[in-house]
């Protein structure tokens, strides 16, 4: 689906120059915890509160950034890719699938196993078919497990990934996605450094 510029007013492309997007990431506290250093963010982790002008802001910069021209759905992982994607699906009118952790039976239901640096788990989804054409979203690329997962079952499924789009992408460790075939665009590219969140590009991947 082509999104058109003119839905784009003046309040809008104010919102993109007022910096809460960087600033938020350099105020962001960082956790240790198993040997991994986590930044805790509104878009990753729903803590400090969410403020509508910075979600106002990344979803502007999906829908700029992100290939939407035929793309039938939206496919995100439960939890912290539903805000983002829901609001990136109220602005383009794309319908919205979520990937989830419980199983309901429902007919179609397909598994797909999740492994990331921090966890194992068995996740569902429904309602994508052969031939879909899909944009994948999901809020930070870290280890890549998640995004990998999703994306080969997908394509076991016989659906046409358009795009593939994450929001923060945590830098200068192992990740899956650039052992596969799947290309990530994100927003900004950081890294944690002796305890603070550095920006490297403050574009991301395209």
């Amino acid at each position: 689906m082509a999104v058109e510029p003119h839905r784009f007013t003046a309040f809008y492309r104010a919102a993109l120059s007022r910096g809460t997007w960087t600033k938020s990431l350099r105020d962001a506290p960082i956790i240790e915890k198993d040997g991994y250093h986590y930044f805790v963010h509104p878009i990753s982790d729903g803590v400090p509160m969410l403020e509508p002008s910075l979600l106002r802001e990344i979803v502007i910069r999906i829908i700029r950034k992100a290939n939407l021209e035929d793309v039938d759905k939206i496919v995100t992982p439960a939890a912290m890719g539903i805000h983002i994607s829901t609001a990136v699906s109220l602005m383009t009118d794309i319908p919205l699938v979520v990937i989830r952790k419980r199983e309901y039976g429902l007919e179609g239901e397909k598994p797909l196993f999740q492994q990331t640096g921090y966890s194992e788990s068995q996740m569902y989804i429904n309602d994508v078919d052969a031939g879909d054409n899909v944009l994948v979203l999901d809020d930070v690329l870290s280890t890549g497990g998640t995004l990998a997962a999703i994306c080969g079952a997908l394509d076991d499924i016989d659906a046409e990934i358009q795009d593939v789009v994450a929001v923060i992408k945590k830098v200068g460790g192992e990740n899956k996605v650039e052992e596969s075939p799947y290309h990530v665009k994100t927003l900004i590219n950081v890294d944690v450094v002796d305890g603070e969140v550095v920006i490297v590009d403050e574009d991301g991947d395209d």
